[in-house]
């Protein structure tokens, strides 16, 4: 699924998110959505969200369940 999209991502789903000073890189850090905070509904450069842990980036990969 793309992480484009925001009707993909849900609370609660695990994910991989490019943070901002990993842009240039593009390491992946993985967690789990907490809040979803771009509010239109696509992005190019993948939906913004904050991880359980409080970290923030746009979503490149959604991990399917089970």
């Amino acid at each position: 699924m793309s992480g484009n999209i925001r009707a993909n991502i849900k609370i609660g789903a695990k994910v991989s998110i490019v943070l901002k000073q990993d842009q240039g890189t593009g390491a992946l850090t993985e967690g789990v959505v907490a809040r979803i905070l771009t509010n239109s509904a696509n992005h190019p450069h993948g939906i913004k969200v904050r991880l359980e842990d409080g970290q923030v980036g746009r979503v490149k990969v959604i991990h399917s369940e089970g």
